[in-house]
């Protein structure tokens, strides 16, 4: 086994995995086909870049836990796990990606004769990585199953990050402090985007002296001028002329650990409409962040964003955040709670959030953005990125 590839101990998956099945039993689920591959990774600690097929952990309220994947992944499975072999379960590779057979067919095989084909059986149902052919193929391979939909409930578990957790998101975000201070460095104007993306991702994958950058699950975000309207662009070869505006939205990663953070940049002197948007979301920041403390809802957090916008006479038409820490490809949210004023959920010491207080207008956008804890005094940001416009004169 090599050692330095499982991020946690033993014990931290253990709890992770009982939690789970609380959850499961809860929720009268006997069988969970876990297809998220943050999830897989947060239950297991696998970890590779084989989420372009079909792969899963089933886990169960007995003692029913095994990864199932491509025949060439699951050496994979046992470099990152502390699966036994036996519970290290391939299929052959005449069922990637054939019109013929499905991997779930081959699974559904597996679970019948593990005597689990009774099972009420959750399913991550809305989730990037389980398609409907994947849901067909098991409702055909178990027709005597229950099938539920259990999708985030394992996200849900994830809510609340253990201190080893928090260590990693930290040094996350050391990354991307590592990463603006690397665009502050190169950027200037005539300098085409690509080029500047190119120094994102190579100070992202080097990280610190201490501590690698991982790969973004979201690649480098950024508009220039009137680009910065809409909020998830990326890059061509255009030049970044002079006297303008630029947003990114970026993240530091290690260990798969997300911490990510956006600021605007500008080329020049600002111009007095960048100043007074700077003014007021800063001001914003300073009054929500207090809101950050167990007890209080992302809904009251959210409200409190949201009045002193309205104030300031704007409107924003989305949520203001959402909770980060492990992911993949496509994503770095968690997809579970947001902060929305219809949210609900109550916070808790140990939520980790990426607070958004972005405008985007209809020809130009603002972003200065936070990664931040919950603890019991307040959020504690998780990068020390200099809040404020970003000024190259």
């Amino acid at each position: 086994m090599i050692e330095n590839r499982r991020r946690f101990n033993k014990q931290e998956y253990n709890d992770r995995v009982l939690k789970t099945r609380k959850a499961m039993f809860d929720k009268d689920v006997e069988l969970l086909i876990v297809t998220d591959p943050a999830n897989i990774n947060w239950l297991t600690g696998y970890d590779a870049w084989s989420f372009y097929v079909h792969q899963c952990v089933v886990i169960g309220t007995d003692n029913t836990l095994f990864w199932f994947g491509r025949i060439i992944d699951a050496a994979g499975a046992a470099m990152t796990t502390d699966l036994s072999a036996e519970n290290i379960i391939e299929y052959p590779d005449n069922y990637v990606q054939s019109e013929q057979e499905h991997p779930m067919e081959y699974l559904a095989e597996i679970l019948q004769k593990k005597g689990l084909s009774n099972s009420k059986i959750g399913l991550e149902k809305d989730n990037y990585y389980f398609s409907a052919r994947a849901a067909e193929s098991l409702y055909r391979g178990l027709p005597n199953a229950k099938f539920v939909d259990a999708n985030g409930l394992v996200n849900w578990q994830r809510a609340v990050k253990s201190s080893q957790e928090l260590i990693y998101m930290q040094r996350a975000g050391q990354v991307v402090e590592k990463i603006y201070q690397r665009v502050m460095t190169v950027a200037t104007p005539g300098m085409r985007k690509n080029e500047l993306v190119a120094e994102i991702l190579h100070a992202g994958t080097l990280g610190t002296d201490e501590h690698f950058g991982d790969y973004p699950s979201i690649v480098p975000l950024l508009g220039v001028g009137e680009e910065s309207a809409a909020c998830h662009l990326t890059w061509d070869g255009g030049v970044i002329p002079a006297d303008s505006g630029i947003c990114m939205e970026l993240a530091g990663v290690h260990a798969r650990y997300h911490t990510p953070c956006s600021r605007t940049l500008y080329f020049g002197q600002p111009t007095q409409e960048y100043l007074d948007m700077e003014k007021m979301v800063l001001e914003s920041i300073n009054i929500t962040l207090e809101m950050f403390r167990p007890g209080n809802t992302c809904g009251e957090v959210a409200d409190v964003f949201f009045d002193f916008l309205k104030k300031q006479g704007f409107d924003k038409a989305n949520r203001v955040g959402y909770p980060i820490g492990l992911s993949y490809p496509p994503d770095w949210g968690e997809r579970t709670m947001s902060l929305r004023r219809s949210d609900t959920t109550v916070l808790e010491e140990g939520m980790s959030f990426h607070f958004m207080p972005a405008i985007w207008l209809d020809n130009w956008g603002f972003e200065i953005t936070e990664s931040v804890v919950v603890t019991a005094t307040g959020a504690k940001c998780l990068s020390n990125v200099p809040r404020k416009l970003l000024v190259i004169e």
